[in-house]
C-alpha cells in the first residue's frame, strides 16, 4: 500500500502524529495586531494553530496614508492567499521611476514579477491593507483582543503562562511579540537590546488625488527625497524625507504649513502639489529611528518579529515587506520543527542577513540625503534591492 495522503484541511494535533508529521504547538499568543502580528495570525491559522491576537489599542486604528508592497511582498501575499484582496484594494504597477531633483527622469526599473499573472508592486491605503488584513487574520480563525496588554509572560518550559491588563490569563504553547519599534516584549526577553537610534531625518507624508500619470512609484533624488505612490484608480500619497533634529515633534496646528515649507524649493510638479497640502489633520509626520538587533530574537517559546528586532527607515520600502515575509517564514519552520526553539533557530538563520540587509542599506541612503556618508544613488539601490528580495526567503 502506498503512503497515505495527507488531508487537504490544516492537520488537527493528533492528526499530524497519526500521520507522521512532527507534533507542534498548539495555542499561539501574538502580541500586536499590527501587519507581522496579523500576517502571522493569517499564515499560523491556515496550518492549524490556535491563535490570539492581543492589541494594546482599543480603537484598533491605523494612519491614512499609504504603503509600497514591492514585489517579494506581492510574492507573500500570494503565499498567504491574500493577494486578490490585496489588488481589490490597492494600484498595482510594474517599475519605479527616478527623478533628478531638478524633474528630469534619468531611470525607469523594472521590477521583478514574482507572481504569475499578477503586477509587481502594489500600493496601497493603510487603512485599506488594515482591513484587508484584520479580515482575514479573523476568517483565519484568530480570536483579536483589543484594548489589551500582556503584563508578565512566565515561561516554565513546558508553555508559556501570560497575565493580561484586563485581569484575565491564559496558557500557550509560544508566544510571538510582533509589538514593533518599541516592544515591550523585547525589553522583558532582552533588557540589554538596543533601542531605537533617531537618524535626525523626518518623514511626512500626504494623500492627493492621482493624475493619470502616476502609475508607478516616482522617487525624486536630493537631499530632500521627494516619492509619489499611486493607492487606487483615485488616490495617490506623498512621502517627503527632511532632515531635522532628532526626535523633532509639532504640534498639530501649523503641520500642513510646516510640510509646505520644506517643498519650496522641489521640482515644479511636487511645489505645485504642495499648494494642496492644507489640512493639518491629514498629515502624517515621523522622526525616523531605526534598530537590528545582533543577538538572539527568541527565548525559550517567545519570538520576536518585525520592527521589534529589525526597524528600517522607509528609504527602500521595505519594512512592512520584511515583517510579512517573517510571518511566513516561522509559519513554516513552526509547522515543520518538532520544537518552537527549533523553528525559531530556523526562523532566524533564514532571515537576519536579508533583514540586516534593508536596515543597513535604508540606512546608508538616509545618512547620504544628510551628508552624512558616502552618496547613495537611488536607481542603483533600487535595482540591487530587487535583485537581493527576488531571491527566495
Amino acid at each position: 500500500m502506498g503512503a497515505p495522503t495527507m488531508p487537504a484541511t490544516p492537520p488537527t494535533q493528533v492528526e499530524r502524529a497519526m500521520w507522521g508529521v512532527a507534533v507542534q504547538p498548539g495555542k499561539v499568543l501574538i502580541i500586536g495586531g499590527g501587519i507581522a502580528g496579523l500576517t502571522s495570525a493569517i499564515a499560523l491559522g491556515k496550518r492549524g494553530f490556535d491563535v490570539e491576537v492581543i492589541e494594546k489599542d482599543p480603537d484598533w486604528t491605523v494612519y491614512g496614508v499609504g504603503i509600497i508592497q514591492q514585489s517579494n511582498v506581492v510574492h507573500a501575499v500570494a503565499e498567504l492567499g491574500i493577494l486578490d484582496d490585496y489588488l481589490d484594494a490597492g494600484f498595482g504597477y510594474d517599475h519605479v521611476e527616478v527623478y533628478l531633483p531638478d524633474g528630469r527622469m534619468v531611470a525607469k526599473i523594472p521590477s521583478p514579477k514574482l507572481a504569475d499573472g499578477y503586477p509587481a508592486n502594489v500600493g496601497i491605503g493603510r487603512p485599506a491593507l488594515h482591513k484587508v488584513l484584520g479580515d482575514r487574520a479573523k476568517a483565519a480563525g484568530a480570536a483579536i483582543r483589543l484594548g489589551v496588554t500582556a503584563e508578565s509572560l512566565d515561561d516554565d518550559g513546558e508553555g508559556v503562562n501570560a497575565t493580561f491588563s484586563d485581569g484575565s490569563s491564559g496558557r500557550y504553547d509560544l508566544v510571538i511579540g510582533a509589538d514593533g519599534l518599541y516592544s515591550t516584549t523585547r525589553k522583558a526577553l532582552f533588557p540589554d537590546a538596543p533601542s531605537p537610534e533617531p537618524t535626525g531625518q523626518s518623514v511626512w507624508r500626504y494623500n492627493f488625488d492621482r493624475p493619470d500619470d502616476v502609475v508607478s512609484l516616482q522617487a525624486y533624488e536630493g537631499p530632500t527625497g521627494v516619492g509619489l505612490v499611486p493607492l487606487s484608480e483615485r488616490r495617490m500619497y506623498m512621502y517627503v524625507t527632511t532632515p531635522e533634529p532628532a526626535g523633532k515633534r509639532f504640534e498639530r496646528e501649523g503641520l500642513a504649513a510646516a510640510m509646505r515649507e520644506r517643498l519650496a524649493k522641489a521640482p515644479p510638479r511636487i511645489a505645485a502639489l504642495a499648494g494642496d497640502i492644507t489640512d493639518d489633520a491629514e498629515v502624517v509626520y515621523k522622526p525616523l529611528e531605526w534598530l537590528f538587533v545582533e543577538g538572539d530574537w527568541s527565548k525559550g517559546r517567545v519570538v520576536l518579529i518585525g520592527d521589534a528586532v529589525h526597524a528600517t527607515t522607509p528609504h527602500l520600502g521595505q519594512g512592512a515587506g520584511m515583517a510579512i515575509e517573517d510571518s511566513l517564514v516561522l509559519a513554516e519552520e513552526l509547522a515543520a520543527a518538532e520544537t518552537p526553539q527549533a523553528a525559531f533557530a530556523a526562523f532566524e538563520a533564514r532571515r537576519k542577513d536579508r533583514c540586516r540587509y534593508i536596515v543597513e542599506r535604508s540606512r546608508a541612503i538616509c545618512e547620504a540625503q544628510l551628508s552624512k556618508g558616502p552618496p547613495a544613488d537611488t536607481a542603483t539601490e533600487s535595482r540591487k534591492m530587487f535583485e537581493v528580495t527576488a531571491q527566495p526567503i
